[in-house]
């Protein structure tokens, strides 16, 4: 049923948890130089460990290199020749020279078998050069937000220079699961690429994450080593509405302290829906062609918190009594505030779900009336 709003209405949320129960406070030890574990639902570091420190990200490198490749493959999806310059040591996806894939094959050769060759030719294929691709590679860690990263090598084999922090590479990760095309990808345990040239050849590359298998929350990752580098593991995970990402430099016992870390914070947290876009009131208009508006929340959000805060929330509906025209649809006119203990977690915009246009009739009307006051 819609309702008129006044300008605020608070109350609590009334979330129950059956069977809650807290956690400890110490998260579990790790074997890993560095690692962050973080929450991009609310841009949270639950816990970490030299989490800015530089450091050599491997193989690791490739997520960033893969959602370039499947967002130049989403508008153009080109065939790739392989080329003797595109060779690469370390590891592979074994392509010939002479062979045919699409570009986003590339990007399956370096997700599943962490393919170097992959790596390179989505390089030379994008920008033209290795080093022209890790320009592009450095544009977009800047616009991800990170602030310790520099890559020089589109595969991750090291160099002085190609650095980023455990907490870079979970900023990468979150932003790379938004790609639906990469989120699908890296949640698959095997890719079966189908070569253009040769036409009747086809391989299965296996995905060196292990998490997959071993963790059942696992929603992908990407596995990275280097002698210099030691093990390097990013991973993600979702359980009962809380998304996190996981990331580990130089350690020896990754998988086993990512679902350390996971069972700690799931645990620990939760995630709480905010279901604003069920959210529908008929606000008066002044001054438009029809009397009121109906207004919306503009979508539906999850806010992740630990177990005994969930039911401490407070929601605020801010929203004029009345509105004037002319509105646009999906123009903001209010908005939804979740707070707790005072502080601001998440808003939301209340939006118009109409057009109003003015009525010139009613304007001159309402401006006579000022003027007697003026």
């Amino acid at each position: 049923m819609k309702k008129i709003i006044s300008l605020a209405v608070c109350f609590v949320m009334p979330f129950v948890l059956m069977g809650a129960k807290t956690a400890e406070d110490t998260p579990p030890t790790t074997s890993a130089q560095a690692f962050v574990l973080y929450c991009p639902d609310n841009n949270t570091v639950i816990c970490s460990k030299n989490a800015d420190e530089k450091m050599k990200p491997a193989s690791t490198t490739k997520i960033m290199t893969s959602l370039i490749t499947l967002e130049e493959a989403a508008s153009c999806n080109s065939e790739v020749t392989f080329k003797q310059e595109m060779v690469a040591e370390g590891s592979s996806m074994y392509l010939k020279v002479g062979e045919k894939v699409r570009l986003s094959d590339l990007a399956s050769g370096m997700m599943m078998a962490s393919g170097n060759d992959a790596a390179n030719a989505a390089a030379y294929t994008i920008s033209g050069s290795p080093e022209k691709f890790s320009q592009r590679m450095n544009e977009k860690a800047k616009q991800i937000g990170m602030t310790n990263t520099n890559f020089v090598t589109p595969s991750g084999l090291d160099d002085e220079n190609h650095y980023s922090s455990a907490k870079d590479m979970a900023l990468l990760m979150s932003y790379a699961l938004e790609n639906d095309d990469f989120a699908n990808l890296t949640a698959k345990k095997s890719v079966t690429v189908e070569f253009l040239e040769p036409k009747s050849k086809k391989t299965a590359y296996a995905n060196h994450n292990r998490l997959l298998s071993l963790y059942p929350y696992c929603t992908g990752g990407k596995t990275g080593y280097t002698t210099a580098a030691g093990r390097c593991l990013v991973s993600s995970a979702k359980k009962d509405g809380v998304t996190l990402v996981c990331v580990t430099l130089n350690d020896r016992n990754d998988w086993n302290d990512h679902i350390s870390l996971y069972d700690y914070a799931f645990e620990k947290y939760r995630g709480v829906d905010c279901k604003d876009a069920d959210f529908c009131a008929d606000i008066p208009c002044v001054g438009g062609d029809k009397d009121s508006v109906t207004v919306t929340g503009e979508k539906n959000n999850t806010i992740v918190l630990k177990r005994e805060d969930c039911d401490k929330i407070k929601k605020k509906i801010f929203i004029d009594s009345f509105l004037y025209a002319p509105i646009e649809k999906n123009e903001s006119v209010g908005r939804i505030e979740y707070t707790l203990g005072g502080k601001l977690l998440y808003k939301c915009n209340i939006v118009a779900g109409e057009k109003i246009k003015s009525d010139k009739k009613s304007v001159s009307i309402f401006s006579a009336i000022g003027n007697l006051f003026s």
